[in-house]
């Protein structure tokens, strides 16, 4: 199941490779974007039953992607990454190969599965690349998940315009496995972090219903009524399935995710700013698409076509390759810290210009491209605090939440502007549409959110030597607290690392500072 192991470490290979993966895995999630319109055609249905194809998306990648990281730490990585593989091979199949609602619905619903792969790759990084290129490595393999995006619209159109729809699925195909065959041949199989532990069966299950529950409620509440009794239920059910998923892995031995890592404030600190950043890079991508194709007759919209409108973005996802290593760079020289909070200020200089640039497509494009860089910056450095904040049994599974958080923040985004854009109207020739003072609206928020993730984003603490930290052979406080029965040659740094936990953040710094200068595996 692993493949063969390389001979020697090819760092510049394996983040090639999850790179990639990464960006087929955004490319598969904007897939159906140019064929909203036509779904109902082609599906032989309603648009509200048609908008189906996209949640369903949404809805398993939420549930299997923090579910598919602990499995990575349980069971080897390499492992994981080859299964995710499979549902997205055979999900793109089923849709290509659909005429109807429910296996096209099943075949997206198989894809949004395997959106592990990103937070999978990153945690594998730890392992496999260098201390010296692990910021730099970090930075674009999380960023690739926005390059793909930027890069997935404009192809998604053309083939849509010029070629079957079902041209789509099957390139889609194509690209899985070409991915499973990189894992297969150039990854490198490391030593399960969690090996030995049990897989937490209950906390799946009970945080699979907790977020299906909430994001049913978030995604669809303004079709069926957000005082709807059926929205309302969905809100209190995930109250109340989070809450027992909450006490539930509080007290298992083995849980799905350690709520006693992720309520460290270094932790939870970055993933609620991950939910905010989340949200800006979210809301950008939902109005300036809407501001470029809306016709000219409205007077701010401007005209452009489902293809033009994607080559305008396209440099916007160019700018996140670009960003990455440079915010690499920053993160090893002030930490991911300091690079979090650029990226957050970043995106909110974006929104502030599009006040002014609006009434363009060449102005958009600047505010696509400043909001993207910002997006690099963030989406680079949230991976590596998490990393440097966790023990290597965990690592998979922390990042996977962390995803999970980002993910949380962009449907809120869809759920908030969505709304402004439905309340905020005009009327025109018979019909009712958004109103510029709705978009201008949408925008500020957007800004004033990641004015809020820059802010939440200083009150993280420890000190930050970039995501190096978070190579070392050696346990953290937490993993060092489960190994009682370590031999007697390690017993003095046993007392030593428990000796440092008196005082959390403090224990997070050291660790940090020595992983900095010791953490670094061999690699030829």
């Amino acid at each position: 199941m692993d493949g063969p192991q390389p001979t020697t470490a090819r760092p510049g290979a394996i983040v090639a490779t999850l790179a990639f993966a990464g960006t087929v895995a955004a490319i598969m999630q904007t897939l159906v974007t140019p064929l909203i319109s036509e779904l109902p055609e082609i599906l032989h249905t309603s648009s509200s039953n048609a908008a189906w194809v996209i949640t369903a998306t949404l809805l398993s990648a939420a549930v299997f992607v923090p579910v598919s990281g602990r499995l990575g730490d349980l069971y080897g990585k390499k492992r994981m990454l080859l299964l995710s593989t499979a549902p997205l091979i055979i999900g793109s199949v089923i849709c290509a190969l659909s005429s109807s609602l429910v296996p096209m619905v099943v075949g997206r619903g198989m894809q949004g599965m395997g959106m592990g792969i990103v937070p999978i790759g990153i945690s594998l990084l730890r392992d496999a690349v260098p201390a010296e290129k692990l910021s730099g490595s970090i930075a674009l393999v999380s960023a690739s998940m926005g390059i793909g995006g930027g890069l997935g619209l404009p192809i998604a159109a053309g083939v849509a315009e010029y070629a079957s729809w079902r041209a789509l699925f099957w390139g889609a195909a194509v690209l899985a496995t070409a991915i499973a065959a990189l894992i297969w041949f150039l990854l490198p199989t490391t030593e399960p972090g969690a090996k030995g532990q049990k897989f937490d069966f209950v906390g799946a299950v009970g945080l699979g219903a907790g977020l299906v529950s909430l994001l049913l409620a978030v995604s669809k509440g303004a079709d069926w009524g957000w005082g709807s009794g059926t929205t309302l239920g969905l809100f209190a059910a995930a109250i109340v399935f989070l809450g027992a998923w909450g006490l539930w892995e509080l007290r298992t031995a083995d849980p799905l995710v350690d709520l006693r890592t992720t309520r460290k404030p270094r932790v939870l600190i970055t993933n609620a700013a991950s939910v905010l950043v989340g949200f800006g890079m979210y809301a950008s991508m939902l109005i300036v698409p809407q501001l470029m194709q809306y016709p000219k007759a409205t007077g701010y919209g401007l005209g452009q076509s489902m293809l033009a409108m994607g080559l305008w973005m396209a440099p916007g996802g160019l700018m996140m390759m670009v960003v990455s290593p440079i915010g690499g760079k920053i993160s090893t020289a002030r930490g991911p810290k300091f690079t979090l909070i650029l990226g957050a200020l970043v995106i909110a200089l974006g929104y502030g210009l599009s006040m002014a640039l609006m009434g363009s497509a060449a102005g958009l494009l600047i505010v696509s491209m400043v909001c993207n860089s910002g997006v690099g910056l963030a989406y680079g450095a949230m991976p590596a605090l998490i990393l440097s904040s966790v023990p290597p049994s965990e690592s998979a599974a922390a990042n996977s939440f962390n995803t999970l958080m980002r993910s949380l923040g962009t449907s809120f985004a869809s759920a908030v502007i969505g709304l402004v854009l439905s309340q905020m109207t005009t009327t025109k020739g018979g019909y009712t549409f958004a109103s510029e003072n709705g978009f201008r609206t949408g925008l500020l928020i957007g800004c004033g959110v990641a004015l809020v993730a820059a802010a939440v984003a200083t009150l993280i603490p420890g000190v930050d030597a970039g995501p190096a930290e978070a190579r070392t052979d050696e346990p953290t406080a937490d993993a060092s607290d489960a190994s009682d029965a370590s031999d007697a040659s390690d017993a003095s740094d046993t007392d030593a690392t428990a000796e440092d936990s008196s005082t959390e953040s403090d224990s997070d710094a050291d660790t940090d500072v020595k992983a900095a200068t010791e953490g670094a595996p061999a690699s030829a």
